[in-house]
């Protein structure tokens, strides 16, 4: 159901009358939710604040991106509680949901790649909205390109027929990938290049010069430094760099510590601001 948290049973049979299958579905349905009402919070659980809980986070991350997503949760777990959504398209809106539920203080968007499925027709895909919510909300946002390099499509007989011919990495027989050629690199840095213009709140966006996934390593199959390139220049040719929303250039792959420790320190020093710290005490 998108990014709601809504539970649906299956009601097997058409509900015209009651006979032994709809009987039971509905029990079960009955007592579930009767289960979830016994083990409900007290209505009046304490605020985080109250609890000494830690603010939230929100982190992106796709299996090409876990290495880096495990190291920046592992370095910033002592002081904020990460919560890691998989870039499916559902992912990046249930986490922007949060974000204007007030329940995240900050965002770390590493993996972008839903914004390829949007563009590209993948399986995959954001909304036109995506990064909306960061920017209604001037949330901390350290972000990357994560993914970037590939479309998602189900089985290889499902891919239009318009990318016949392209480069292509077979995940598994339910998973096709397609590399991004420089040209629709050129598209996604414009669209969210515009994007990052209007966010108001403090922003940092790493670009990793030593590729953008996994996949997209020095002899992997989606290694091609020309179309990342064209990726990170047209980012710097659309942002509107200040002093509070800046690009940076990290010489190494996403997946390198390194660059896990830049986004864990560009993250940190964002939070450490005295507005973001007004924003979590509210």
């Amino acid at each position: 159901m998108g990014p709601a948290d809504i539970t649906m049973m299956y009601s097997v049979t058409d509900v015209q009358g009651l006979n032994s299958i709809s009987r039971a579905v509905l029990a079960n349905g009955a007592n579930a939710l009767a289960g979830m009402v016994k083990a409900r919070l007290d209505a009046r659980a304490p605020t985080s604040r109250e609890a000494g809980h830690l603010p939230s986070v929100g982190i992106t991350m796709f299996g090409v991106t876990t290495p880096a997503v495990q190291k920046i949760a592992a370095d910033l777990r002592d002081d904020f509680e990460c919560l890691v959504f998989h870039a499916t398209g559902v992912g990046g809106r249930s986490m922007e949901k949060l974000v204007e539920s007030g329940q995240l203080a900050g965002v770390i968007d590493l993996t972008t790649t839903e914004i390829c499925d949007l563009m590209m027709g993948g399986v995959f895909p954001a909304t036109e909205d995506r990064l909306g919510a960061i920017i209604r909300n001037r949330l901390p946002y350290v972000g990357s390109v994560g993914a970037l390099d590939m479309v998602n499509f189900g089985a290889p007989d499902t891919i239009p027929e318009r990318y016949r011919g392209r480069k292509f990495h077979v995940h598994n027989p339910q998973v096709t990938l397609m590399r991004t050629t420089p040209e629709e690199n050129e598209r996604m840095g414009r669209w969210i290049g515009e994007r990052l213009n209007q966010m108001d709140g403090p922003v940092r966006f790493f670009l990793p010069e030593g590729g953008v996934s996994a996949l997209d390593a020095r002899g992997q199959p989606f290694w091609d430094p020309d179309a990342d390139a064209a990726l990170f220049r047209t980012l710097e040719r659309t942002v509107r760099q200040t002093g509070n929303r800046q690009l940076v250039r990290i010489p190494k792959n996403i997946n390198d510590p390194d660059f896990a420790a830049a986004i864990v320190g560009a993250f940190r020093t964002l939070f450490g601001r005295a507005g973001a710290r007004r924003r979590v005490a509210r």
